[in-house]
């Protein structure tokens, strides 16, 4: 009778033991912080797009001391509820992470489709290289300044077009629902732009930024 009670009572506490582990994996589970990645996978279609690019990019980083390793691609003829902005291996001709970008809405209410200009005032993104610049404080948090490097972008400076983040932007995919328009500026998420900001802050050489649509 006694070996029955001890026999019971060891596996009650062997019992007690298991849950009290389960309900700490469950709760530590619960408190930690969790960040979902970039949905990466990306078509066939797409990589020649990008891989194209990035082999051009390359070579203007190369001729002219940019940094030759990685690069930004962001496809306009993406929309704008998919990932579109592209951190982008230049040695492995892969994609490292994708994020969501604003496109500029040429200062109307709302812009349909994609629009692109290069004036001063136009509100409308510009297609084209850009050399990302020297980071700052401004409304939007920390944002960096953009150096057109193309005919269809060398206003970039002149119209104050940077690359900043903003919360109306998503961190995750949202299509087939659109997501807000900027005035011409590249415009991410807080969470990606914190990405973003470092890889240009450890980079020893400027990295370059291209926007182009594969339909223009």
């Amino acid at each position: 009778m006694k070996r029955v009670i001890l026999t019971t009572i060891v596996l009650l506490f062997c019992f007690l033991l298991a849950g009290a582990a389960w309900y700490y994996s469950k709760l530590k589970t619960g408190t930690r912080t969790t960040h979902r990645t970039a949905n990466i996978t990306a078509s066939p279609a797409l990589m020649g797009r990008l891989n194209s690019r990035a082999n051009q990019l390359q070579l203007y980083a190369k001729q002219h001391a940019y940094n030759a390793d990685l690069c930004f691609l962001i496809d306009m003829s993406i929309e704008s509820g998919r990932n579109r902005f592209f951190i982008y291996d230049l040695q492995k001709d892969s994609i490292l992470d994708a994020g969501l970008v604003a496109h500029g809405s040429c200062n109307k209410n709302w812009l349909s489709g994609r629009q692109y200009g290069n004036e001063t005032g136009c509100g409308c993104t510009s297609l084209g290289k850009y050399k990302i610049g020297n980071p700052y404080k401004g409304k939007f948090g920390t944002a960096y300044k953009l150096y057109g490097l193309d005919s269809t972008n060398s206003n970039a400076f002149k119209r104050f077009v940077v690359l900043h983040s903003f919360s109306c932007v998503p961190d995750e995919e949202v299509h087939p629902a659109p997501i807000c328009q900027s005035l011409g500026c590249p415009m991410v998420s807080p969470a990606f732009m914190n990405k973003l900001a470092k890889i240009i802050d450890q980079s020893n050489k400027p990295v370059l930024l291209t926007i182009f649509d594969q339909n223009k």
